[in-house]
């Protein structure tokens, strides 16, 4: 992982060092909404919502870009760009607003044909080609980074959807697609005619035979009219979209002696969008790295204790329909209160009661679904609450977790299992797990990250060079060394010193280990006259306290320490 791609000014720059690395290979986006009448009068409403949510949402994401262009176009009477390619990041204001001039158009008027229809998508398309190699070629890093950038179209369409590929499949055959990555056409389906445009498999099977090869991907997907489908349509943008090398390598112990591992190749997907990429964003449930930012944020004294955080039930799960892909942020251990402010009969009362929770959520197999209470409007609430699951344990507590909201939730689509894997697969797999050992309980203490040495060998890197400074002789001549001086120079001697003074001391005497004066100072000392009578010296327990008796300066006591290194040779 290369650090320097790391984001700066990002609160979790770590956890996002990986991504940092594939998000810039991120396409471009063209998005042309397909607004002919009667259909547009059905579908505008819930796609401009659909459309305002996601843009709200993707210009205030944090960390690495996730879209670095967006281009909007209208087909309606006519062909119109509603906004031409710019950076999503930070042009909320401008995304808005073309988003209510796409909601003006009206959805009343005589019905197109399909051929009109079909032409004018084939130049939308054709234009925002055009339009995103003029904008690759006037950036002035266009000869770098935006060379590496190709460009997807999204088309939205209440049409056919197998026509609409066909036509564009026949219109586009002989254009210029070489900056195109993907086309997409996303069928959206009211509530009336939902299925109508599914073909036979005979059928399918004959138009991907004769289907043409516009060296593009070429795609079709059927949603329903809803502000939730489309804004996952919207959402698989933020997705990585690299597919250029697997992101996971999986190595299993292989069933024969003195062969490789067992490699199965992966890819990783996200499930939600982290609050923590959301600035300024108030208490979604991403700070539960403690209890101090769990709990609300008191206005106030410093002194005030905070309060309680108010969880509301608000229904009951089983065990078997939550999935922890959908859980996020580290869990809170939850247990009953000894607080001491309270008295014994409530604290006795509140333990049976919480007892009675968990025995309960336990035998029934039930978790429970909170929500953070809202404050009150004399508080100033925001109105954005969390919620959270609690999961019983076999032990008296309970488990608190955070889960993703809506508007946090990205597409991913988990198949079920499906048919048996072929019998030299199910054989490889099941010896390669032979060989591992079996644990009834995961047991932490085994887990060993090799944590501790890394931060020693960082320390050793991080530490100076030379343990203590030695002052210079003019600064000895014009001023002595401080008691306070003496004892930083001592506590900053290295080890070696450390013991060679506890040594010395076996013989009924303590010497303070002080730092080696330059040569000079045995002139100094001498200019400042004889040295004073040596004073008793009571046996001290441990070194610190001899340094801490001490009144001489350091410059005598050196040469009262020199005498009795004499004394000891002798």
């Amino acid at each position: 992982m290369d650090n320097r791609k790391r984001p700066s000014g990002s609160s979790n720059s770590g956890s996002l060092a990986f991504w940092s690395s594939l998000f810039p290979q991120q396409p471009a986006r063209a998005l042309i909404v397909e607004a002919l009448p009667p259909c547009w009068a059905e579908t505008s409403t819930v796609l401009c919502d659909a459309l305002d949510n996601f843009l709200s949402l993707v210009c205030s994401l944090d960390g690495p870009c996730r879209i670095p262009l967006l281009s909007l176009y209208a087909i309606s009477r006519q062909q119109e760009c509603l906004l031409p390619f710019v950076a999503v990041r930070g042009n909320l204001a401008r995304l808005h607003s073309c988003v209510e001039e796409l909601r003006s158009i009206t959805g009343e008027g005589c019905i197109r044909g399909t051929a009109r229809a079909s032409d004018l998508l084939r130049q939308a398309v054709l234009d925002s080609l055009q339009q995103f190699k003029q904008y690759v070629r006037h950036t002035s890093a266009g000869t770098q980074a935006s060379n590496n950038i190709s460009v997807e179209v999204t088309v939205l369409t209440s049409q056919p959807g197998r026509s609409i590929v066909r036509q564009l499949e026949m219109g586009l055959k002989d254009a210029d697609l070489f900056s195109l990555k993907r086309l997409l056409v996303v069928q959206i389906h009211s509530t009336g005619n939902w299925g109508e445009d599914t073909s036979s498999p005979e059928a399918t099977h004959a138009e991907t035979e004769d289907s043409l090869m516009l060296g593009a991907e070429v795609d079709l997907q059927q949603v329903e009219n809803s502000v939730f489908a489309i804004e996952m349509v919207l959402k698989a943008w933020l997705q990585e979209q690299g597919g250029d090398k697997e992101h996971l390598h999986l190595l299993l112990p292989s069933p024969l002696a003195n062969h490789d591992p067992v490699c199965v190749k992966c890819d990783m997907q996200e499930r939600l969008i982290s609050p923590a990429l959301i600035p300024l964003t108030p208490n979604l449930g991403v700070k539960t790295e403690s209890i101090r930012d769990f709990l609300p944020v008191t206005k106030g004294s410093a002194n005030q204790s905070p309060t309680p955080q108010r969880l509301r039930a608000i229904k009951v799960l089983r065990a078997d329909g939550v999935c922890e892909s959908v859980l996020y942020g580290l869990p809170l251990v939850i247990r009953p209160t000894t607080c001491w402010q309270l008295d014994w009969d409530e604290i006795e009362a509140n333990h049976n009661l919480f007892n009675a929770v968990c025995q309960t959520l336990r035998s029934r197999d039930f978790f429970l679904l909170l929500q953070v209470e809202p404050p009150q409007k004399s508080t100033g609430g925001s109105g954005v609450y969390s919620h959270y699951v609690l999961q019983p344990s076999p032990c008296l507590s309970l488990l608190l977790k955070p889960v993703v909201c809506r508007e946090l939730l990205l597409p991913c689509s988990m198949p079920m299992l499906g048919q048996d894997p072929s019998p030299n697969a199910m054989q490889t797999v099941q010896g390669c797990l032979t060989q591992l050992d079996e644990e009834f309980v995961l047991n932490p203490l085994s887990l060993i990250s090799n944590l501790y040495q890394h931060l020693r060998s960082r320390g050793r890197l991080l530490q100076p060079r030379y343990p203590y400074r030695l002052q210079p002789a003019a600064a000895h001549r014009d001023q002595p060394q401080t008691l306070e001086g003496t004892k930083t120079t001592a506590s900053q001697q290295p080890r070696q010193l450390q013991n060679q003074g506890r040594q010395l001391g076996t013989n009924g005497k303590v010497r303070a280990t002080v730092a080696p004066l330059p040569p000079s100072s045995a002139s100094t000392s001498s200019s400042m006259g004889p040295p004073p009578a040596k004073a008793s010296r009571p046996p001290l327990s441990f070194l610190g306290s001899s340094i801490g008796r001490r009144q001489a300066p350091a410059t005598t006591q050196h040469d009262d320490d020199d005498d009795d290194d004499n004394e000891i040779i002798q």
